[in-house]
């Protein structure tokens, strides 16, 4: 059984009916305070296990009539859950592209390279972009934004030798994993510096940042246009940039946007 183009078009306007009358119930809910009620928030598995731990604590304290639901998934399924409704906001890596999702930016997540401890360049020298092994290189699996922006970056610094087929075999749904692949040996990895902070304590890794301008992502928040509840969402975004800080170095004052 296969919609035809008239119902294929009836699906898309009954979406947006269902949208519009979730909007219409959120604006009537909330409008007694900021962050209270449901809000269903998404993230990026890159950034959940790393970002969660610092903010949620300050969400409980400061908002206790907040009742938060979290997913975590890939970009392209947040997106689509924000259009449907599904989901009210999402963290992910910006830009997005998309024409009826607006978006906050919250912070610069810069990438440091990532080698086994009995690597033998100094993590007090910077590595240029165009040492790195590419033949080596462990990346998540097809799907993650991740692996896109680390490719990305690759590739325009070997002109194309990552985009063509270089690096290991091996894949991974979590970062944890491909750091424990690093630790092992199996090669190297470009990983963002708000997931370091949590890896490093992994003795057998060691982080190399690269040259200026240093390469990395930038984390924001993204919400449909015609939600009613963009005063929630710049007060989530407000409890993030407090509990995150800045990501940049103080020695590190360039850094080099890489799109997905």
């Amino acid at each position: 059984v296969m919609l035809t183009d008239v119902g294929r078009e009836i699906a898309r306007r009954g979406e947006e009916v269902l949208t519009a009358s979730r909007d219409l119930v959120d604006f009537a809910r909330h409008r007694s305070g900021v962050l209270t009620g449901r809000l269903t928030l998404g993230v990026i598995p890159s950034l959940a296990p790393y970002l969660l731990p610092r903010i949620l604590p300050v969400l409980q304290s400061r908002f206790p009539e907040l009742a938060l639901e979290l997913r975590e998934t890939q970009t392209r399924q947040l997106v689509e859950d924000i259009k449907s409704g599904a989901l009210d906001a999402a963290m992910l890596a910006l830009p997005l592209g998309e024409a009826d999702i607006d978006t906050i930016e919250l912070f610069e997540d810069l990438f440091l390279l990532a080698v086994p401890s009995d690597d033998p360049r100094s993590n007090r020298k910077r590595v240029a972009a165009g040492d790195i092994d590419q033949s080596r290189l462990i990346l998540l699996e097809d799907g993650h934004c991740l692996r896109d922006q680390a490719l990305a970056f690759c590739a325009t610094a070997a002109r194309g030798r990552a985009a063509s087929g270089a690096g290991t075999a091996f894949g991974a749904s979590s970062l944890t994993t491909v750091i424990q692949m690093v630790a092992g040996g199996y090669g190297v990895t470009l990983i963002p510096q708000i997931a370091a902070d949590v890896e490093r304590r992994d003795d057998r890794v060691k982080f190399l940042r690269l040259e200026n301008p240093q390469p990395g992502r930038r984390i924001g928040l993204a919400f449909r246009r015609t939600s009613p509840r963009k005063a929630d969402f710049v007060a989530l975004g407000e409890v993030v940039k407090g509990c995150v800080g800045t990501s940049r170095a103080p020695d590190a004052p360039q850094r080099k946007a890489v799109r997905r």
